[in-house]
């Protein structure tokens, strides 16, 4: 309503100002005069006014007759679309003028304007290739996903634009959440075009949350021929790859093929905690310890996790305290100073009922960085060395409330696992999570078996067994130490 307005009162305006113009130019005194052969023409100030236009009319008109006649001659010297050429110069001429428009709108954002030049292009060009792509851009701009799809379904049927169609239809089943499609245009789009560095993340991704773990080696390894990884990087995902069909051939109850993929695995990537774990199991299966403690060793070595000792402890599962503190000394002298090893030393030591080493072995870490499992074994000192009620559960209360330390945390959103998994359970990430500690700790729960591994908590030790007693039934607030 307000444009149909201005285009008024602009008409109005033109109108009023060539009126005055006229009437200006009656009342001026002064004219041409032409003459030509015998001929005389005198001409008054609006006369000029007027024979110039026409004169410039005439021209304009002459050159479109030339051009025409220039058209015909050579239509009739063989060239059969001569003619068609030369009455679609204007529409072109048009058409390109709206699709710049039309380009422009949707790098502005106006998603309403681009739509409207988009459909103008469309109407005076015949190149679906170039307007079918700008009016599904401007109909995604705008928020009207079918007719964006029906313009990148358009895109499908030329060679030299059915990438982009498949492209622009698989972005739109990612926004809509439809993997399942998703996943076959990724598919199609990576066999149109397997040197696309995007194709290759979005497929490797889409077959990880699809668990297609297969393919989704076959698709690293396109991506590593094609030089798009570091070689050190495709190591470490083709182990998480490994891992992942190892588990999977697990699932399906082939063990010996698990541990031959765990192996692997492991063997790809000799730091991946879980790969390193489940190859050790292997070996413990196949009663081979000694490679175990090497695979073990190895990735202890490079991370101290808790996987690790409990995978280490499961190669002699029937050992006395005392002979698993000796055995697992090699594991120790590895990586002495981290908090891993210390914590992992303190609890062999209260298993084996050297309470003060036990304290020795994580002196000032309790202080300098507390968490909820340093303090539980600082309640089993205490309940070890005869301490009162009070300071036990001091300790204890302290532990409840404590940060868990270093969890599996997704890099990509910060989402915290409670176990390792090769695609993270909130953003979908491929190979995201790393052991560290969360940006926002979460405090440990009563009864979390995480507080005392499993490594030391063995039958019969009454101090460890006491205090995960005290653990489940309630800890009362009393002082702290």
């Amino acid at each position: 309503m307000l444009w149909s307005l201005v285009k008024f009162i602009l008409f109005v305006g033109i109108i009023t100002g060539l009126t005055l113009g006229a009437g200006y130019l009656l009342e001026t005194d002064g004219g041409i005069r032409i003459a030509v052969a015998n001929v005389e023409f005198n001409l008054g100030p609006l006369q000029a006014v007027l024979f110039a236009v026409l004169l410039l009319v005439t021209l304009w008109l002459i050159l479109k007759l030339t051009a025409l006649i220039v058209a015909v001659a050579r239509f009739l010297n063989g060239d059969e679309t001569a003619i068609s050429r030369y009455f679609d110069r204007n529409r072109e001429r048009k058409g390109f003028a709206a699709l710049t428009d039309g380009i422009m709108a949707i790098a502005s954002g106006d998603g309403r304007l681009a739509l409207s030049k988009a459909a103008r292009a469309e109407k005076f060009l015949n190149r679906p290739e170039l307007t079918s792509l700008v009016l599904a851009q401007a109909a995604e701009l705008s928020g009207d996903p079918k007719k964006a799809e029906a313009a990148y379904k358009r895109l499908l049927t030329d060679d030299r634009t059915r990438f982009v169609g498949v492209r622009g239809l698989l972005k739109q089943k990612l926004a809509a959440g439809e993997t399942d499609t998703a996943l076959a245009l990724a598919r199609h789009a990576f066999a149109l075009k397997p040197q696309s560095v995007e194709m290759q993340d979005t497929l490797l991704s889409l077959q990880a949350q699809k668990e297609d773990w297969t393919g989704a080696r076959k698709t690293l390894a396109e991506k590593a021929r094609q030089g798009a990884l570091p070689r050190d990087v495709v190591r470490r995902r083709d182990a998480v790859l490994a891992l992942s069909e190892a588990k999977g051939i697990l699932d399906e109850d082939h063990p010996i093929e698990a541990r031959e993929a765990a192996i692997a695995a492991n063997r790809m990537s000799p730091d991946l905690i879980p790969a390193a774990v489940m190859a050790a199991e292997g070996y413990i299966a196949d009663n081979n310890p000694k490679y175990a403690t090497r695979v073990l060793k190895k990735a202890w070595e490079s991370r101290p996790h808790p996987d690790l000792a409990a995978a280490f402890a499961r190669i002699v599962p029937d050992e006395s305290p005392e002979e698993r503190l000796k055995r697992f000394e090699t594991l120790i002298r590895l990586n002495p100073d981290d908090p891993e090893t210390r914590l992992l030393r303190a609890e062999l030591c209260i298993a084996a009922g050297d309470f003060p080493e036990a304290r020795r072995a994580i002196a000032g870490l309790v202080e300098d960085d507390p968490t909820a499992r340093g303090l539980a074994l600082m309640a089993a000192i205490a309940r070890g060395e005869g301490a009162d009620d009070a300071v036990v559960r001091g300790w204890l209360t302290r532990a409840l409330v404590a940060p868990r330390g270093p969890q599996w945390v997704c890099e990509s959103c910060g989402h915290v696992h409670d176990s390792w998994r090769p695609v993270c359970q909130s953003c979908g990430g491929f190979d995201t999570l790393v052991w560290q500690r969360p940006a926002s700790q979460t405090s440990a729960m009563p009864g979390n078996a995480e507080m005392l591994p499993l490594i030391v908590g063995a039958p019969g030790q009454e101090p460890v067994s006491a205090v995960v007693d005290a653990e489940k039934s309630g800890v009362p607030e009393a002082d702290e130490p």
